[in-house]
């Protein structure tokens, strides 16, 4: 069986855990403590990074981007790029705007402050980096509400890698309960939509120990509790 090297709020391990999942293809989970720079790891990535997918005659990808556009040659359907070139030139733009744009301005500040430091035994959270994460997640999901009030999905009528990145990238930060549900309904709504796949379930059973998720975090039905929350 294929096995995934991972951490669990690793927004980029989550998308590739959502793709495979929607790809039907069967896989084991590997927690890598990166940090930690084991000797086996590196000889698989040299990078020290997650994910890293490892096939079962032996096969070793990394990179996310690399491991999801490998899954789609391998298990076209179902497909997540789109069926047309501009629909699949608008899904990696996307794609890219949540790797890289959500991540720098959001993710990174909130997750890297709040989870990195405690399991890498470091100084606490340096707050004025919080609040700049805080404060930029707000233009995201304004983007993502956008897009869903133009589109069935992220980057057009069926769901794909776009929805993934993004829902990957929020969900992380929903596990801390700093998601601003109340205040951006269409990308709460979009989100409820993603959350209720049964793709996505297993990533709600994720824990950290010593820092339980939110309240609502495993709530398929978190919209009622979200919309009177700050």
């Amino acid at each position: 069986m294929r096995e995934l090297y991972h951490l669990p709020l690793s927004p980029f391990c989550r998308k590739v855990r959502i793709a495979l999942k929607e790809k039907g293809l069967r896989f084991a989970l590997k927690t890598e403590r990166v940090w930690e720079r084991r000797e086996a790891f590196l000889a698989m990535n040299p990078a020290g990074t997650v994910p890293v997918l490892v096939e079962a005659d032996g096969a070793v990808l990394a990179d996310s981007r690399a491991i999801v556009e490998y899954l789609e040659e391998i298990r076209p359907r179902p497909g997540f790029l789109g069926e047309t070139s501009a629909l699949r030139a608008e899904t990696r733009r996307l794609v890219a705007w949540f790797d890289e744009k959500m991540y720098a301005e959001a993710t990174r500040n909130i997750l890297g402050e709040k989870v990195q430091k405690r399991y890498r035994g470091r100084t606490g959270p340096d707050s004025g980096t919080v609040r700049a994460g805080l404060a930029n997640i707000r233009v995201h999901l304004d983007y993502i509400a956008w897009l869903v009030e133009r589109r069935v999905w992220l980057a057009g009528d069926s769901f794909g890698l776009a929805d993934m990145a993004a829902a990957a990238q929020l969900s992380c930060i929903d596990y801390l309960g700093d998601v601003p549900w109340s205040r951006h309904e269409g990308a709460r709504d979009w989100y409820a939509r993603v959350k209720s796949r049964p793709s996505f379930r297993s990533l709600l059973d994720d824990r950290l120990p010593g820092l339980p998720p939110a309240s609502h975090y495993d709530d398929l039905d978190f919209r009622a509790e979200a919309a009177i929350r700050p």
